[in-house]
């Protein structure tokens, strides 16, 4: 069986086709496999590894690819993308997403 040339993959980690040619995001996935996929590629995308965001930070990187910036940080902080500090004030990447509620200990 072949694919179609013209159509995207559509395995979970294909999210190619969620993007206008602008590459901005069209919309946020509501099937739960499809916008974990989304939100692990903007992770890996978006934020590096071992740095300390703030949520500004956070808000103007999400913006580049969609308006509902706040929507989108939620998503990454309930699906342990990002973890952040109880007062909210410092956003890390994860390593695997999962912790629960995404939370981590306040830096000093």
């Amino acid at each position: 069986m072949t694919s179609h040339p013209s159509r995207p993959a559509t395995g979970p980690r294909s999210v190619a086709d969620l993007f206008s040619g602008d590459g901005r995001l069209k919309a946020v996935p509501r099937r739960p496999a499809r916008r974990e996929a989304l939100l692990a590629h903007l992770t890996a995308t978006l934020f590096e590894d071992g740095r300390d965001y703030r949520e500004s930070e956070i808000n103007e990187a999400l913006l580049t690819v969609h308006e509902d910036f706040s929507a989108l940080r939620r998503h990454l902080v309930i699906g342990g993308f990002l973890a952040r500090t109880k007062d909210g004030s410092v956003y890390r990447r994860q390593q695997q997403p999962g912790s629960p509620g995404g939370a981590i200990p306040a830096v000093a």
